[in-house]
């Protein structure tokens, strides 16, 4: 189970090519001007989504497992020391972290209770998980089935609850980018007894959309029926006229498809929708193809700093992230921090969203704003030097 990917080589060579040199950063969105009064007032005048950047966090769900857990997890993992990190809530991470971005991975649990028994809580002697959610049918939120379950909300529904009640609180808050990473349980953990989850076909895909849409209507989205343009691509319709404006989209929360497998995204684009149309998440794409518009380059050090700056210069919603674990929290280092913010990727990602938490592995490495006040600033490289409004740009 990876928690920390690089591009795929052809897709990094690809993009390598073409970056000669980086883009000259895109000018600021339409004067204020053009706007209707409403936008001019706001703070965020002129920006739109792709011109912030905000940090966000890994696995925002996961617990770590018992004592008792931990120890078996010791003897059958040599990397087991990497699951060893806990978040606060959602709302709490709102609220209190300065977070403007989650990622939540999922497992289909159509009838219910897949994965309510895990192997290694029965192994540990612990008695039986109580939450009535996870015995009801619909997608479960856990980082490895049977194995490192531990969460702080069971289902997506009530994950997605949490966001909604919180944004409902906060109705002026910038878009929120949910990074879904669609899971499948362990062949390994299978053959011992463990669930084995259904697949994830253009059926089991609708389905997803369905239960996001019962919390989240499209109203409170933004999707790629928000920016595409008729006639056009999505990544035309990107390319050519931007996303939209962070004024207009207050409230509202963005889904991202955390997965780069081939097969799982024709499932998602079958039946027409090759841009996408009618669907909740953005898929994890790359330059060139109808639904390019979010992508992932989870190593921002080295030649990808310069791969990122590109493709957000150019109109693309990137993920990267500012540390993995547990590496930056063991040695303070902010190397791949500081290259992540000055990259421009919109979403930064860490587990280590605030001060205290890296304690624990002996240093005081925290990922914020420079600053550590904001909770969303200008983004470095699609906003020219000096055009960023004054103040903080969420209400």
């Amino acid at each position: 189970m990876r928690t920390f990917r690089h591009p795929s080589r052809g897709r990094l060579r690809g993009w390598l090519a073409a970056v000669t040199a980086v883009a000259a950063v895109a000018a600021l969105a339409p004067a204020a001007q053009a706007q209707p009064p409403e936008s001019r007032r706001d703070p965020a005048r002129g920006l739109r989504l792709n011109q912030v950047q905000a940090m966000a966090t890994h696995n925002s769900y996961h617990r770590e497992a018992s004592f008792a857990e931990q120890r078996l997890m010791a003897a059958h993992d040599p990397n087991f020391a990497t699951l060893l990190y806990s978040h606060a809530s959602l709302p709490q991470q709102f609220e209190r972290q300065r977070v403007r971005g989650i990622e939540l991975d999922v497992f289909p649990d159509p009838r219910g209770g897949l994965y309510a028994d895990p192997l290694i809580r029965t192994a540990a002697q612990l008695p039986p998980l109580t939450d009535p959610e996870l015995r009801r049918p619909g997608f479960k939120v856990l980082h490895w089935a049977d194995f490192d379950y531990g969460t702080t909300c069971v289902s997506l529904r009530s994950c997605l609850t949490r966001v909604k009640e919180w944004s409902e609180r906060q109705p002026d808050h910038v878009t929120v980018p949910i990074l879904l990473e669609l899971k499948e349980t362990d062949p390994r953990l299978e053959e011992r007894g463990g669930a084995v989850s259904p697949p994830w076909d253009t059926a089991m895909l609708d389905a997803l959309d369905a239960e996001i849409r019962t919390v989240f209507p499209d109203e409170d989205t933004v999707t790629a029926d928000d920016v595409r343009r008729e006639g056009e691509t999505l990544e035309q319709s990107v390319l050519r006229h931007g996303w939209p404006e962070v004024a207009r989209s207050r409230g509202k929360v963005m889904f991202l498809m955390d997965n780069d497998d081939q097969g799982l995204q024709d499932a998602y684009r079958a039946g027409g929708r090759e841009s996408l149309q009618g669907r909740v998440l953005f898929t994890d794409s790359e330059p060139g193809r109808p639904d390019a518009a979010f992508t992932k380059v989870n190593d921002p050090t080295g030649a990808n700093k310069a791969v990122i700056r590109d493709l957000v210069s150019r109109g693309y919603f990137v993920r990267t992230r500012s540390d993995v674990p547990l590496d930056q929290a063991a040695s303070g280092d902010t190397t791949m921090l500081r290259a992540a913010l000055d990259s421009g990727a919109q979403m930064v990602s860490t587990d280590f969203p605030a001060p205290g938490l890296a304690a624990r592995y002996g240093s005081d490495y925290v990922a914020e704003l420079p600053g550590g006040t904001d909770v969303v600033r200008c983004n470095p490289v699609t906003v020219r030097k000096g055009h960023c409004p004054r103040g903080p740009l969420e209400r």
